[in-house]
């Protein structure tokens, strides 16, 4: 079975950061060779514009295919269809279908208000041009009503039209093998590739995953907590328990790997270096 291999970046607001990106994308294929690279795109649509222009320098840069997001909230089908027109136009056939947060101060969602339902829009204006990515909740939606009704609203991303999924980040490989279990009993056949969050700083890691509902498993969390101010060892323990955790989905039957690499080289590099693939 062939595994799939990806990395995300998010769009950069300098030209600077545009710069690094380019360099981070040339360094992450020349060593990981992914089947694609993935661009985040903000609440409410607000980094569009970048999010283009992210995805294009890319693709210009490395040749790597390269899929945006595209989140519904906030946007009207208008907007949606010129979206995936200029994406048509590009040449691009990969996308990845969200949701999307709601962004402060709005108060409208759009025409659109959950992922199945942008889904079914984008098979409905473009066929099977796109190859459509959705997100995936292995310890559940943090909005989610139970994990019973997440795995009810996963299906339905499935059944409009889904061809794989990636995850949110975790730590805890058991999370990940009973959800594609379940996933299994309810009929979902499509690819569930793992979301890799390398450890570079603790007190980031820990605001993000309290708000999105990523655990961290407390031995790792105390591990982290006790390193203090000595980044190089913290980095290197993150290193090692995450590469650890990627073998073991790898040999464990997980279809690949999707990093999320914070528009950084070394850390995801670091990782991948340890992995036999």
């Amino acid at each position: 079975m062939s595994q799939h291999f990806s990395v995300e970046f998010f769009p950069p607001k300098t030209e600077a950061g545009q710069e690094k990106l380019l360099i981070t994308s040339e360094a992450l294929k020349k060593e990981i060779n992914p089947e694609f690279f993935s661009v985040t795109f903000g609440a409410g649509g607000s980094t569009r514009e970048r999010t283009f222009t992210a995805v294009s320098e890319i693709i210009k840069h490395t040749g790597v295919p390269t899929a945006p997001h595209l989140s519904c909230i906030g946007s009207t089908k208008d907007e949606i269809t010129a979206i995936l027109k200029n994406y048509q136009q590009q040449g691009i056939k990969h996308i990845v279908a969200l949701r999307g947060d709601l962004p402060s101060g709005m108060y409208s969602a759009g025409e659109l208000n959950y992922a199945n339902e942008l889904i079914e829009y984008i098979r409905q204006e473009t066929g099977d041009h796109f190859h459509i990515e959705v997100a995936a909740y292995p310890e559940f939606h943090p909005q989610a009503e139970s994990p019973k009704k997440d795995l009810e609203f996963f299906k339905q991303k499935v059944d409009a039209g889904a061809n794989s999924a990636i995850t949110q980040y975790f730590y805890n490989i058991d999370a990940y093998f009973q959800f594609v279990d379940d996933c299994e009993l309810m009929g979902i056949e499509i690819p569930i590739i793992p979301g890799i969050m390398p450890i570079t700083n603790y007190t980031n890691l820990a605001r993000f995953s309290d708000a999105c509902g990523a655990e961290i498993p407390r031995w790792i969390r105390k591990r982290l907590q006790d390193f203090h101010d000595d980044t190089e060892s913290l980095k290197a323990f993150g290193t090692e328990v995450v590469a650890d955790m990627c073998q073991r989905l790898l040999d464990n039957g997980a279809p690949g790997l999707h990093f999320y690499s914070m528009n950084q080289s070394a850390a995801t590099l670091a990782i991948w270096n340890q992995l036999e693939t």
